[in-house]
């Protein structure tokens, strides 16, 4: 190529001057995946340059262009280069924006190249590293919300103004060389590698002897050569042109013209191509030609640079590739997924372990219009596996507020929520490791001995509910019922499991974590807490409406609770669970609340158990007060509070922290032992017998009768007064 042109084109004037074919960037797949991995995890909003690494190959067949490839392996700059070929070192410019693309400074980013180049050619860095002389930049711009990959090559290429003379046109090595030397040169090049550890070396110097052909490195010129009248320098040439030599060789007639120039009348270059013809190796159809070179004086300037890529229409400017074309959809809805919640990491929480989300597997009981919503949310943050357990079905009052069903489901009796919230669940993102199990948690108060077959059933029920707990790392209680989210609380807090309890009344709710107990081998408290027993609330919930939340517990006064003595559901309560759905008039049967509340309180539901998961102590992690929202957040995602209790009339929330209660009837010390040693016949017990079992069982009988007779006490002293 004629000083600065890209075109590859011939000449029959006496005054022949040297043509170069131009690279051709080859970007495979796998590199752009890499880009895109490096860009969300590494790069993120960084725009300063980064190295890589491509490479190229002599032994194409004829036709092909002068290829420059980057693959997946690109970002490794200290790793293998693939067999029999060259790397190329190159550095990349990703930018935030298209804009920025756009108006990149194009010149000053060759210029800044090839000034290195030239440094490398005059400090003579470049004789002992050739390598140098074959760098890249590859400018881009990744959206990776349509998978669009904008990018441009430069290939710098410093430049004789006058261009270079051949006085020799090319020929093939079997119109110069015998086939002994053809064979001596092929053998000496594969020695030369052996020697230097690698298949490719990209220039090399040769010498006809009188047994044959030497090689060796540029570094050696010195003393290889000891007659300057015939020199012959070698180039691992990618092209596959007859006539013109490809573009690694333009740098180096440069370098050789600085250092030697000035003793040299002129060189003969050995284009060297190393193909395989039919299963046999060939280096015939390499070419040599002899050429003039311009004089370059030591004090010289760096000289003009050339070397930006066309696009496919032949004209300056910049490709762009689509992926999103070649791609699965479910592999890219995943990695659209992924991506929303890796922006977060950019500016505003670098510190955020996804992989902690991502990898919890969520349980939720309950398929509600809390269930649903909690579901949605989930997938929001990543979650890939989510279990839902309900044994209702779709009624018509369902779909406009319960987001994961519509109209359809609701006719022929209507679908299995479960089921019909888990083919939603794939059709909204088919990543998702969704699962539904129909079935009925048995309650206290709710007696399952009136048959053998409704007994076996009942512990069917409770295996696989323990089953599905033991599987999974955090539990959504999200039922309608009191009495219901006793068996799973139970459950829980015997395999140390962290449940998330959320809970509707018309204008309030309360979203909280049960505290987590300690492993029985572990007694050690963390320091400065108290071993002293929880104040309890005197709320009952036995006569509120099914649905309704419990009243802020007295204990919540209390601060600095650690997550091992935090209380769960029940702790806030003196009277135990019940039948609470019985003599009940509809709107007390059914969670009647404002439409939104479901929305806000499963959201916050997941928001907890997210900022529960970045804590370092995960469940155990000390709960947050109203009072620490002006301290300094103990997570990056910030506080992590015992329970969330909302007033929507006031759109005000409260963060009250409670200690476990030591007679609570589903979390207490001697509760858990009973279900521990005794299993399904314990609960048996629970489930047949009216709330008191579990009362006298807890000491909260005595308590009433203490409190009743300090009661009557009280009384008679005002009395007498």
């Amino acid at each position: 190529m004629a000083s600065g042109s890209s075109q590859v084109g011939s000449s029959s004037t006496a005054d022949l001057k040297l043509q170069f074919a131009p690279f051709c960037s080859a970007l495979e797949a796998g590199f752009w995946h890499q880009l895109t991995q490096k860009k969300l995890n590494d790069y993120r909003l960084d725009e300063s340059p980064k190295c890589i690494k491509g490479y190229y190959y002599n032994g194409d067949p004829i036709g092909l262009p002068t290829r420059l490839t980057l693959e997946f392996s690109a970002f490794d700059v200290d790793g293998p280069t693939p067999a029999r070929c060259c790397s190329a070192v190159g550095t990349l410019y990703n930018t935030n924006t298209l804009d920025a693309f756009k108006t990149a400074d194009k010149k000053a980013m060759l210029e800044k190249e090839a000034k290195e180049i030239w440094d490398a050619i005059q400090s003579g860095a470049a004789v002992k590293e050739p390598s140098i002389l074959c760098r890249f930049i590859l400018l881009t711009f990744a959206d990776l919300k349509k998978y669009h990959f904008y990018y441009w090559f430069c290939f710098p290429a410093l430049c004789f103004l006058e261009g270079i003379r051949i006085i020799q046109p090319a020929s093939t090595l079997e119109e110069v060389f015998s086939a002994r030397e053809i064979t001596a040169l092929q053998e000496a090049y594969d020695g030369l590698c052996t020697r230097k550890g690698t298949t490719a070396i990209p220039y090399f110097l040769m010498k006809s002897v009188a047994d044959g052909v030497e090689v060796a490195l540029l570094e050696d010129w010195d003393h290889f050569f000891t007659d300057s009248s015939m020199v012959t320098v070698g180039v691992y040439d990618p092209c596959t042109l007859s006539q013109h030599p490809g573009w690694p060789l333009r740098n180096l007639l440069v370098l050789l013209a600085y250092r030697w120039g000035s003793s040299l009348d002129s060189v003969r270059i050995l284009c060297f191509r190393d193909r395989t013809l039919q299963g046999s190796r060939s280096v015939q159809h390499s070419i040599t030609f002899q050429i003039k070179l311009p004089e370059l004086p030591l004090n010289s300037a760096c000289p003009k640079s050339v070397g930006w890529e066309k696009n496919p229409k032949g004209a300056m400017g910049p490709r762009m590739v689509n992926l999103s074309e070649c791609m699965d959809p479910k592999r890219l809805a995943e990695s659209s997924v992924d991506l929303n919640l890796k922006l977060m990491r950019w500016r505003l929480v670098p510190s955020l372990d996804l992989d902690k989300v991502v990898n919890t597997k969520c349980l939720l009981l309950g398929a509600g219009t809390l269930g649903c919503n909690v579901a949605r949310t989930l997938m929001g943050w990543g979650v890939r596996h989510i279990t839902f357990v309900d044994n209702a079905k779709i009624s018509y009052s369902n779909p406009v507020r319960q987001p994961l069903y519509e109209f359809e489901d609701c006719l022929a009796g209507g679908k299995s929520k479960a089921m019909a919230a888990v083919d939603r669940l794939t059709k909204i993102f088919p990543g998702v490791n969704a699962e539904g199990y129909n079935m009925s948690i048995p309650m206290p108060g709710h007696p399952v001995n009136f048959s053998e077959a409704t007994l076996s059933q009942a512990q069917k029920d409770v295996e696989q509910l323990e089953k599905l707990i033991s599987q999974h790392h955090v539990v959504f209680l999200l039922m309608d019922t009191r009495e219901s989210r006793w068996l799973p609380t139970v459950i829980a807090a015997s395999q140390r499991k962290l449940v998330v309890n959320a809970a509707l009344g018309f204008d309030t709710f309360v979203v909280m974590r049960h505290g987590l107990k300690k492993p029985p081998a572990n007694q050690d408290l963390p320091a400065g807490t108290d071993s002293s027993p929880s104040c309890s609330s005197t709320s009952s919930s036995s006569s509120t409406p099914a649905g309704s939340i419990p009243a802020v517990p007295a204990s919540s006064l209390f601060s600095n609770i650690p997550g091992h003595k935090l209380g769960c559901y029940f702790c806030n309560d003196v009277v135990a669970p019940g039948d609470s759905t019985r003599d009940r008039t509809l709107d007390q049967q059914c969670t009647v609340s404002r439409p939104g509340l479901a929305m806000i309180a499963g959201a916050l539901a997941v928001e907890l158990m997210v900022s529960i998961l970045q804590h370092s102590e995960s469940g155990y992690a000390v709960a947050s007060s109203s009072d620490d929202r002006m301290n300094e957040p103990p997570t990056s995602l910030g506080l992590v509070p015992h329970q969330i209790r909302g007033f929507l009339s006031r759109f005000d929330n409260v963060l009250p922290a409670s200690l476990a209660f030591d007679k609570c009837t589903a979390c207490s010390p001697i509760v858990l032992d009973h279900y521990e040693r005794e299993g399904f016949h314990f609960l048996s017990k629970v489930f047949n017998s009216s709330h008191s079992f579990l009362e006298d069982l807890t000491g909260l009988t005595l308590l009433h009768q203490e409190t009743q007779a300090a009661e009557i006490w009280d009384m008679s002293d005002d009395e007498s007064i």
